[in-house]
């Protein structure tokens, strides 16, 4: 009998409306866009911290293979910079470049230089690598 008298006194305050209201639409908008933002925004930062690690990653590897090809061709005296190797074709590495750059440690060139490799991505530096090479 009591729980009868507690669910009339509620229904007083409801009223007999059957229906949403004007401002239940707009909070449960307002909730549901903020959660869609949120998650977008956090899918759009993990895309580019993809797009990046990728970048870098593949730099790094242009980066190795040249060095290797630097090491492997012969010593130039008192050159300032050696050519970069054939890099990979197809469309992915096209946008990639090479500039390889040494300088000697002493002057007159004793047979060591320093040498530097920077691998750039639409004329963006990716990585630079730093090594030695010596005249054997």
């Amino acid at each position: 009998m009591r729980l009868f008298r507690i669910a009339r006194r509620v229904s007083i305050f409801t009223g007999h409306e059957s229906g949403v209201s004007l401002i239940e639409t707009l909070v449960a908008l307002a909730i549901v866009s903020t959660i869609a933002v949120t998650f977008l925004g956090g899918l759009s930062t993990s895309s580019k911290a993809a797009f990046t690690v990728d970048e870098r990653s593949t730099g790094e590897s242009l980066a190795r293979s040249q060095m290797e090809w630097v090491k492997k061709v012969d010593y130039v005296y008192g050159t300032t910079e050696y050519p970069p190797a054939q890099m990979p074709s197809g469309g992915y590495y096209s946008r990639y470049s090479a500039i390889i750059t040494a300088a000697s440690i002493r002057v007159p060139d004793d047979g060591i230089q320093k040498v530097t490799v920077t691998i750039k991505h639409s004329d963006k530096g990716v990585i630079k690598l730093e090594s030695y090479k010596v005249d054997r």
